[in-house]
């Protein structure tokens, strides 16, 4: 086997791994597993994908591709969350986020540099669309069973999972890309029936979570594909049903959380935020460049918290988490990230083949943003999974638009013999 037909094996390879990581992201067996709980699968699956990649590159001598400004911009943001141990109100455990958020680049820069056509995009996608179900199966049978939900009513789900506002922002991540499936006519039959049944328990989960800003992150992505979807009469129809669905299974406890957003100084939930919030204002204010230290926030909460918030908190927003932990250069670097990937993924949702899926990463993106003001964290590798799914979306879009103009400005002459040579006939 030649140097050329090895990297292409390990190409193949890499991309079944990182499908393999997208199910095991959602389905998490090791938690619910114990005979696999030893093999540590996610991160079995990123490191063959990650080191198949780099063989790849090495044995082809080509280049690592690097995602430009906002590649570079993730690279800054997890070194400089790395250094931070310099100055970390609790080093230890700085050291350990910035080593999580270097696997984490890790696996966004695999992504990129793996998945390079629609198809490939559309099997990543697909895998964590059905990775879905086997979560919201758990979410909704731990409900069923009434197994430790959080205040008595709220449900979740193992690993990962265990937090209802985590679980729900994950899984309205899903709901667009399932939607996106189910409303394409070439989907066949037995993967829309699957997305259908994804959509629809996902939303089941983010309800029986009760989860405040997992539902008004699924309403935005869900407003957002709807409203950039070509077929909008059968994007309104969808969205329809999902609401008539929401309005008719939705527990009484589920409307009566959300009644108190309009008495919040009751709710100490929605307490706790405020004071996290002012506690970030606050670090930002006496370490504006450089905060106290990836992952250091509730260490500082002792020294920055009014008197009366006596419990520490998250930053319950990832922004406010990166400014209070990494300053405003960490925030510059992190919004340049999210930013490109995200207008990116904007950008392709034009191209002709691919904007269905393009679209529906979009809205995903757009409703994971708004999840993200009320319970964002910096070490969710869905985060890291989506931006980078949106990155690939873009660059296949532009090497697309590239290449048919490259076609274009072909003389007629060199076209014809393009196409006579091509086809075999020359000989």
């Amino acid at each position: 086997m030649g140097v050329g037909e090895q990297g292409q094996q390990r190409d193949v390879l890499a991309f079944y791994a990182l499908v393999g990581f997208a199910a095991v992201m959602y389905a998490v067996p090791g938690e619910w597993i114990s005979a696999l709980a030893p093999l540590r699968l996610a991160l079995l699956t990123s490191g063959l994908a990650a080191g198949l990649m780099a063989l790849r590159r090495l044995g082809r001598a080509e280049p690592l591709y690097f995602d430009g400004a906002r590649g570079l911009a993730l690279l800054g943001f997890s070194g400089l969350a790395f250094a931070s141990v310099a100055w970390s109100v609790h080093p230890e455990l700085t050291r350990f986020t910035g080593i999580e958020l270097l696997k984490l680049t890790a696996i966004y820069l695999t992504i990129i540099n793996v998945i390079t056509s629609g198809r490939r995009l559309a099997m990543m996608c697909g895998a964590m669309v059905l990775g879905s179900i086997v979560t919201s199966i758990g979410v909704i049978d731990w409900y069923r069973t009434g197994v430790d939900m959080v205040e008595g009513y709220r449900s979740r789900w193992v690993g990962v999972y265990a937090d209802p506002n985590h679980m729900a922002m994950n899984m309205a991540m899903v709901v667009p890309l399932a939607v996106a499936f189910l409303a394409r006519k070439e989907s066949g039959w037995l993967m829309r029936v699957a997305c259908a049944l994804a959509a629809v328990l996902s939303v089941m989960a983010i309800v029986l979570s009760h989860s405040r800003g997992g539902f008004i992150g699924l309403s935005v992505a869900m407003g957002v594909w709807a409203i950039r979807e070509k077929r909008r009469i059968q994007a309104l129809v969808v969205g329809a049903l999902l609401a008539l669905g929401l309005v008719l299974f939705a527990p009484k406890s589920f409307w009566q959380r959300n009644e108190t957003v309009a008495s919040f100084h009751e709710d100490a939930s929605a307490m706790g935020r405020v004071y996290a919030w002012q506690v970030a204002s606050r670090i930002s204010l006496d370490k504006p460049l450089l905060g106290v230290g990836a992952g250091g926030f509730r260490y500082a909460w002792p020294l920055y918290a009014p008197p009366e918030a006596r419990r520490a908190y998250v930053a319950h927003n990832i922004f406010l988490d990166v400014i209070g932990e990494l300053g405003f250069l960490g925030l510059t670097l992190f919004l340049v990230f999210a930013g490109g990937a995200t207008g990116g993924a904007f950008a392709a949702s034009k191209d002709s083949q691919m904007g269905w899926l393009a679209r529906a990463l979009a809205a995903s993106m757009a409703g994971y943003l708004v999840c993200d003001l009320f319970s964002g964290y910096i070490l969710s590798a869905h985060l890291y999974v989506l931006f980078g799914l949106a990155a690939s979306a873009h660059r296949i879009a532009q090497t697309r638009a590239e290449t048919a103009l490259v076609v274009q400005r072909m003389p007629a002459a060199d076209k014809s013999a393009a196409a006579w040579e091509g086809s075999g006939h020359a000989a």
